[in-house]
């Protein structure tokens, strides 16, 4: 990917990842750098996926941008040129506008009466929110 695009935010960068392909940045989060097998070996442990759709679909991904492979080796290895933090907050924010109209407060109050959240995600939570709340310098 050119550096042009690497700095931008993924939104303006044109990247929103499929499915699939957040199936595949998460692994790669994980493990870091993989071959195409690693990948392909931890997302069966969950479902049933044939080696060749998962290549397919990193090479797709590395011509976008959102990989890159180093061809040092007989068996490339891919990694995230993604940040997980970022990308996160690009579909979240994506999420927040499609569906909540910008609302924070609405997206929260959709999801916390209709989700199971433990005592300990409800305390980082509300530490969050008070955080939030202080009056700012």
């Amino acid at each position: 990917m050119d550096s042009k695009r690497r700095g931008r935010p993924l939104k303006q960068r044109g990247l929103r990842p499929t499915d699939a392909e957040l199936e595949i940045l998460k692994v790669l989060w994980r493990r870091g750098p993989s071959t195409v097998r690693e990948v392909h070996e931890e997302l069966t442990k969950s479902r049933s996926l044939v080696y060749t759709s998962v290549l397919k679909t990193m090479q797709t991904m590395a011509s976008k941008g959102m990989l890159e492979r180093d061809e040092d080796d007989r068996a490339h290895v891919y990694r995230s040129v993604l940040p997980a933090a970022e990308t996160r907050k690009a579909l979240i924010d994506d999420v927040l506008d499609r569906v909540f109209g910008g609302s924070a407060a609405e997206l929260l109050l959709s999801v916390l009466p209709n989700r199971r959240t433990s005592a300990s995600e409800l305390a980082r939570i509300r530490e969050v929110l008070d955080k939030h709340d202080k009056p700012r310098k």
